[in-house]
């Protein structure tokens, strides 16, 4: 009987330090072994890269590497440079990911040898050889998101505009911080014609977000549709990159771990 009570105890205390040293390991993972393992993130117009955080955090939770373009926002050319400067720091394979604006960029960046998958969230992408003013030809116009042009030629968005036509969704006080952060955007960045358009020959997937005060709902899907992307919609607002960073970030995830087996078989 002693004996037997012996064996369950030890039994019982192995059971239990096992128990006790995987709940002691952190709540982190990694990505699948042929996932890939770079992530670079690009913001658009009106917005710096601090609105990525909430993303950042959730993809290095799941082990990603993240950079964080800082777009001048000067011309195309110069957010693409900026982006494959980014992309030249990589050391395999990447998920080039880009928000509004950032989406023309990254079409035109993504051609980068680094690059195995696009995503696009609630994002322009323009084809080679246009413009992206072109991509809302058509479309009904979005009159809460107002844009004020000063005579140096850069765009900002109306103060008392900003939570109601970009973050409406936000708290009042993330709102303010972002409307008062705000960089300007060159606005003849939009009559630019793109050289090249990466979604061509990269896998796409977009987020596209319901609430979007932006765009027009079905320009985003005609976009999203054109490029033959996977499609997620998420209820927010044109600030879907920091208001659900965990939506956005199981998209990256999911591109990451299927362009990455794409490549691999390759």
């Amino acid at each position: 009987m002693i004996r037997n009570i012996r064996t369950i105890l030890a039994t019982a205390m192995t059971t239990l330090a096992v128990s006790a040293a995987a709940h002691a390991q952190p709540a982190t993972s990694s990505p699948a072994a042929d996932a890939a393992k770079n992530v670079v993130l690009v913001h658009g117009a009106f917005a710096d890269g601090s609105g990525w955080r909430g993303v950042h955090e959730e993809l290095n939770r799941r082990g990603y590497r993240v950079t964080i373009v800082q777009n001048p926002l000067t011309s195309l050319a110069d957010d693409v440079a900026a982006t494959q400067r980014a992309l030249d720091r990589q050391d395999g394979p990447t998920i080039l990911v880009g928000h509004s604006w950032g989406g023309t960029v990254i079409t035109e960046a993504g051609t980068h040898s680094n690059v195995v998958g696009l995503v696009y969230v609630s994002a322009l992408s323009p084809d080679a050889g246009e413009t992206t003013a072109q991509q809302y030809e058509g479309f009904a116009s979005t009159p809460e998101f107002v844009i004020e042009t000063h005579k140096d030629g850069f765009g900002f968005l109306s103060p008392q505009k900003f939570k109601a036509g970009f973050a409406h969704d936000a708290s009042d006080a993330d709102a303010a911080f972002m409307r008062d952060s705000q960089v300007p955007i060159n606005m003849s960045v939009f009559e630019t014609r793109l050289k090249d358009a990466a979604w061509r020959t990269r896998p796409s997937w977009a987020v596209i977000a319901t609430e979007d005060k932006a765009f027009d709902q079905a320009m985003l899907l005609h976009m999203a549709r054109r490029i033959g992307a996977q499609i997620t919609k998420v209820s927010a607002s044109h600030a879907v990159f920091m208001t659900q960073p965990k939506v956005v970030a199981d998209t990256i995830d999911r591109a990451a771990r299927e362009a990455g087996s794409r490549a691999a078989q390759h």
